[in-house]
């Protein structure tokens, strides 16, 4: 604990990688010797969290027990949990999974750069704040298209930022997020498509999210060309 307070950490590791066009799930792939969820999960394993969920497709969990979790003798996994059809109900299975802790970090298992200065920014912030996410300002100049593939307006660079992981949060805020939209998606009501934890948190709570500066080498691995530049700056 930390000043009292329960953290845990939930990896989502069951997406199918589709843009990988590779017949291994890309968070199961080699690089740098380990498979590319290992070093998500062995960063929290050095950190201050309490405790880390692993999400995964339930046809891969005693994988990732036998060839991960015991292979590299990571303490603080305390389950191994099946996903959902979509990301968030991927999310709510692990929040499920938690044991009822006052803060989650909410880590995609394709971004291997994540480091235990970046979790402890997140630990800081996410008590005084309650929702945080990391971020980086984009670099390039921004279109919006029409349907007719047309440029119809370029956004203001400035105010633009690319959303990353870990997304942190107090448990009871995101909790109530997710009641929330449950409960309006029974009444039929229209929602949202839900794309991160911290839309669901923004739209069904109202809870403003604060931006952490993140790093540009935080990337998630999605295509090919995106593990030659992790392995590259996991040499570093």
């Amino acid at each position: 604990m930390i000043n009292g307070k329960k953290y845990t950490a939930i990896v989502l590791a069951a997406g199918s990688g589709s843009r990988m066009h590779s017949a291994v799930p890309k968070q199961y792939m080699q690089i740098g010797g380990y498979p590319l969820v290992y070093y998500s999960l062995k960063a929290f394993e050095n950190s201050k969290v309490d405790q880390v969920i692993l999400v995964t497709a339930e046809k891969d969990i005693t994988f990732c027990v036998q060839e991960i979790i015991k292979k590299y003798h990571l303490k603080k996994v305390t389950a191994v949990v099946a996903g959902g059809t979509e990301r968030y109900l991927s999310v709510y299975e692990g929040l499920k999974a938690a044991e009822e802790p006052d803060y989650v970090l909410i880590h995609d298992g394709a971004r291997p750069l994540l480091d235990v200065t970046m979790i402890e920014t997140a630990i800081e912030a996410v008590e005084k704040e309650q929702a945080c996410v990391f971020a980086v300002p984009v670099k390039d100049t921004i279109k919006v298209s029409g349907e007719s593939g047309y440029a119809v307006e370029t956004p203001d660079r400035s105010t633009l930022w690319s959303v990353q992981t870990p997304q942190n949060f107090s448990y009871r805020l995101i909790m109530e997020a997710y009641q929330n939209y449950f409960c309006a998606r029974e009444k039929g009501e229209s929602l949202p498509v839900i794309t991160d934890d911290a839309m669901l948190v923004e739209q069904m709570t109202g809870h403003k999210v604060k931006l952490l500066l993140g790093k540009y080498e935080n990337l998630k691995v999605t295509t090919p060309e995106d593990i030659k530049i992790a392995e590259l700056f996991l040499e570093r």
